[in-house]
């Protein structure tokens, strides 16, 4: 029920004033990536600048790498971020961060969720000249000899990507604590890092892998983590549910803001991209990225981050990556 109330709390103020705003300026506002370039947090920025197009140009783009969000956040929450127009990429692992408590204490007062632009999903792939040609076949070298086979994660332990691999140690019925995992800042360093064979498999993302010319250079993909098979580019590549996997992991793609951002002005972005997320050149944009289309705002915005909040609080008792403070 706390939970609850918080998320009412961050989502509410703005967006009934909507309508009755006069567009606002887009060169004034900033688009945050919380991490290196390449990764997730990228395309979402990415996204963000098509949907504001309006004169006189486009958000820029800023990138604020620090525990794969945290330092962003932290600034956020605290009042420190020096521009107070800003729209901050977030993802489902930003909550997933935030449900075991690994951004500090939560600020429900200095958090606005203003956007959910898209559904991405989980991939797990392997370099082009690894041996495995199917997800079984990796499960089953998981289970023969888990502490040899290097898993790169856009992440720390607790991370997405590390729950996505301990999620495939729990398949092939072994312990995730046996896994060998390499922390990276973002998806992007990760997938650098399998390219480069310095590992031998990623956890990683859809829309990562699409997101920057010749990422999918010597990579092959395995399985996409979605209840049915993608669309467009990736739609070639089977299911986790089709191998015999029960193991699907959607990733949510949005914006949020700083309490600071002026009411009115945030109100008047907000219904701009409320607007954009419907049209049909966003759905084929997001399409052409390997993602689903998605518009949401508002109540719906809020349950959807509420239901996943709630998923990953139960992951994160499961393997033990709630802090304790």
């Amino acid at each position: 029920m706390k939970r609850r109330r918080m998320l009412a709390l961050a989502g509410a103020p703005v967006a009934s004033m909507a309508a009755t705003q006069a567009p606002v300026a887009a060169s004034a506002i900033q688009c945050v990536v919380p991490a290196k370039p390449g990764g997730g947090f990228d395309v979402t920025c990415q996204l963000v600048r098509e949907l504001l197009v309006s004169p006189p140009g486009p958000p820029g783009i800023v990138y604020h790498p620090g525990g794969i969000g945290a330092l962003t956040y932290s600034e956020v929450v605290r009042g420190l971020r020096s521009n107070p127009r800003e729209l901050l990429a977030f993802s489902s692992g930003t909550l997933l961060n935030l449900a075991q408590g690994r951004f500090g204490p939560w600020r429900p007062d200095r958090i606005r969720w203003i956007a959910g632009l898209a559904m991405d999903h989980g991939v797990v792939a392997v370099h082009a000249d690894a041996p495995w040609r199917s997800l079984g076949g990796l499960l089953e070298a998981v289970r023969t000899r888990p502490s040899a086979i290097a898993f790169a994660a856009g992440g720390t332990v607790g991370s997405q990507d590390w729950m996505k691999a301990a999620l495939l140690a729990r398949a092939a019925g072994i312990s995730h604590k046996l896994l060998r995992v390499v922390a990276f800042e973002g998806g992007g360093d990760a997938l650098r890092a399998l390219q480069g064979r310095h590992v031998q498999v990623l956890c990683g993302d859809a829309a990562e892998l699409l997101a920057a010319p010749g990422a999918m250079a010597g990579v092959r993909l395995l399985a996409v983590l979605a209840p049915r098979r993608l669309e467009g580019a990736l739609a070639g590549v089977p299911t986790a549910a089709e191998q015999g996997v029960d193991l699907s992991w959607p990733i949510l793609r949005g914006i949020y803001a700083s309490a600071d951002y002026p009411a009115a002005e945030l109100a008047a972005v907000i219904d701009q991209i409320d607007r954009a997320l419907r049209s049909d050149e966003h759905a084929a944009r997001v399409r052409a990225r390997g993602l689903q289309p998605l518009a949401l705002t508002g109540p719906a915005l809020e349950r959807e981050v509420e239901g996943q909040w709630a998923r990953y609080a139960v992951l994160a008792q499961q393997f033990g990556v709630v802090v304790r403070r």
